[in-house]
């Protein structure tokens, strides 16, 4: 294998987008705006998560000279398991989840790799594919591998999460406006 021609820590990620800031970047309890998606994976997909865990594992190795020379014990490590860490919440049920996020704005493309203009496609709930670069950081004694979001491909609707209703479901039950002009 050539090592130049295979970044052995970037993945493609099939997954569920949610709380997905790909227009606009969003600052997290005061931090540094950053574009960003949580990327909901389903358990059976054992193929993406294999892919995932090894990228992660290399960028453990890739990072060891940020870490003194080794890896940290308490290193935060960001595949999470839905099950446990969103026990509330069904969209993450029987899936493991991560957060990629970017200073940059990703691309944002449909299915034949084309710019997605209107935003109101895509959002949190569709389904589709991420770019995703893992990478150690060493902030603060704050240790661990993070996920650099690259490019976002929508590829097909969900229904949307985050409780926000269509203008269509809104209005379409609304009898005629003479309940309200009289």
């Amino acid at each position: 294998m050539n090592n130049e021609n295979m970044n052995l820590t970037k993945v493609i990620v099939p997954c569920r987008f949610s709380y997905l800031h790909c227009w606009e970047p969003n600052a997290v309890n005061g931090g540094e705006p950053k574009y960003s998606v949580s990327a909901i994976i389903p358990k059976s997909d054992k193929e993406t998560v294999e892919k995932i865990q090894r990228a992660i594992e290399q960028a453990k190795k890739d990072s060891v000279s940020k870490w003194g020379g080794k890896v940290p014990a308490n290193l935060k490590l960001p595949l999470r398991d839905g099950d446990i860490d969103r026990p509330e919440d069904e969209a993450y049920a029987d899936s493991y989840f991560f957060n990629a996020n970017s200073r940059q704005a990703p691309q944002v493309v449909d299915k034949n790799v084309q710019p997605i203009l209107d935003q109101s496609e895509v959002y949190s709930g569709c389904y589709g594919r991420i770019s995703v670069n893992f990478y150690g950081f060493n902030n603060n004694g704050n240790r661990g591998i993070a996920a650099g979001l690259g490019n976002i491909q929508k590829l097909r609707d969900g229904e949307s999460l985050g409780g926000r209703s269509n203008a269509e479901e809104d209005f379409d039950s609304v009898d005629d406006e003479e309940d309200f002009l009289g």
